[in-house]
């Protein structure tokens, strides 16, 4: 006896469970439809940022939640979410590749549908933004509560969950870096962003936010202790 079909059984629009809980009728009608498009390639262009904003929105949440973790001294499970917020900035960065596919020629011919749009208006961004800087309060608050500076806590070992913490918040600095080189590269490789270096250019802007640090202190112990010095060792 064949088994008997069984529907969704889970409330929403799909023919299947696996539609209705991704939601995918929505998710796949967010991109402009052929009649609207002006450029094939918008369609690149838009699955490409949308995915970002999606990447974005669950780094923000994770950074978020390990404020919360910091604020109520659990480093380690801060660690853990850190990581997995850096790991959606790294996906964010490898997908822009796609965008190397775009020729100047194309992305000029885009335009006219893009507005005045630009990368620095991402709400995904903004929020991961905000949470970094709250993030790099919350672990300076944490290390004065026990009396304990950056020097110091570079003289514990490896294994320790406060120093896992501060090497996550510096890989987390890294990757957003390298995220940043790669859209400034980029920026000047599809041509769209204005002469290279000119002043107030969207390329300028990019470029001169490459060295930005959310964590500037760890950054600092670091080279002090590589130099054996510890001056300016505190977050405080």
């Amino acid at each position: 006896m064949k088994p008997k079909n069984v529907g969704p059984v889970l409330p929403g629009e799909g023919d299947t469970d696996y539609a209705r809980y991704m939601r995918t009728d929505a998710l796949l009608d967010l991109q402009r439809r052929p009649g609207e498009v002006i450029h094939r390639d918008e369609l690149l262009f838009q699955v490409t940022h949308q995915s970002a904003e999606l990447w974005l929105k669950l780094a923000a949440a994770d950074l978020t939640e390990a404020i919360a973790r910091v604020d109520g001294g659990e480093p380690a499970p801060a660690e853990l979410l850190l990581t997995r917020a850096t790991l959606a900035v790294r996906l964010i960065t490898d997908q822009l590749d796609m965008l190397g596919h775009l020729r100047p020629a194309d992305f000029q011919a885009m335009q006219p549908a893009l507005g005045k749009g630009s990368g620095a208006e991402s709400p995904g961004w903004r929020q991961v933004q905000a949470a970094g800087r709250k993030l790099g309060q919350a672990f300076a608050t944490f290390l004065a509560d026990r009396e304990v500076n950056l020097a110091t806590l570079y003289s514990r070992e490896p294994s320790d969950p406060a120093y896992r913490l501060a090497e996550a918040m510096v890989e987390f600095d890294d990757r957003v870096s390298s995220w940043r080189v790669r859209h400034y590269k980029l920026a000047i490789r599809v041509g769209s962003h204005g002469v290279i270096g000119a002043a107030g250019s969207p390329s300028g802007m990019l470029a001169k936010l490459i060295d930005y640090r959310f964590f500037p202190d760890l950054w600092q112990v670091r080279a002090n202790l590589a130099l054996g010095s510890t001056v300016g060792a505190s977050l405080a």
